[in-house]
Parts: C-alpha cells; structure tokens; sequence
C-alpha cells in the first residue's frame, strides 16, 4: 500500500511540474499557459476602444486589475491587439495547447 500511494504521489507530482511548464510563445515573447488561460475570463472586458500610450494603441484590457502581470509586456507591443486574438484562440481550448495542437505551445 505505502509503494502505491508513493508511486502515486510521483505521478502527480510529475504531472504538476509538466502542466506548470507549457509556455505559449509568439514571436519573441513567450508566456506561461495558466496565464493564458486568464484571458478567457477578461475576454467580454475586451472593447473595440484603445487608449493611447506613448505614442501605441494600447488594448483596454491591458489596464484591467485582473489582466495577468505574466503577460504585460505584450501591451508595450505595436500589435498587442493582433497578439491578444491569437492567445484568446488558445484561451478558448487550452487542452489543444496542453496536447501540443498549436505550433506556439511547448514544453508539453
């Protein structure tokens, strides 16, 4: 019996550190899938309208309490919004990511 709980244990320890190591990368960022997954919940935040920055369009949601910190650094990006609908595509079915169905999802 303590051999199967341990070798269990094992196991989903393994698991938790493979699910925790998938990133999702587009050009030169990358991110982690659990922050990806945030975006589903942000995503009916998401207004046409943008605001200006420096200069750039910054997508609304950017400024949102809730927007993942992981993910910031594709707001300062000149196509943030263009960046943002391909990681919502992964948001909306993060176990095609999980399997490696998207050429942008690693570590699975």
């Amino acid at each position: 019996m303590d051999t199967f709980l341990l070798s269990a244990l094992c196991l989903l320890g393994t698991w938790a550190v493979l699910a925790g190591g998938v990133t999702v990368q587009d050009g030169k960022l990358s991110f982690p899938l659990e922050s990806v997954k945030k975006l589903k919940d942000l995503r009916e935040l998401q207004e046409p309208r943008t605001r200006k920055s420096g200069g750039l369009a910054v997508p609304q949601v950017c400024s949102h309490q809730k927007f993942p910190e992981e993910l910031k650094p594709l707001c300062k990006e000149t196509n943030a919004r263009e960046i943002l609908h391909r990681l919502e595509a992964i948001a909306e079915d993060p176990s095609s990511c999980e399997i490696c169905a998207f050429a942008a999802c690693a570590g699975c």
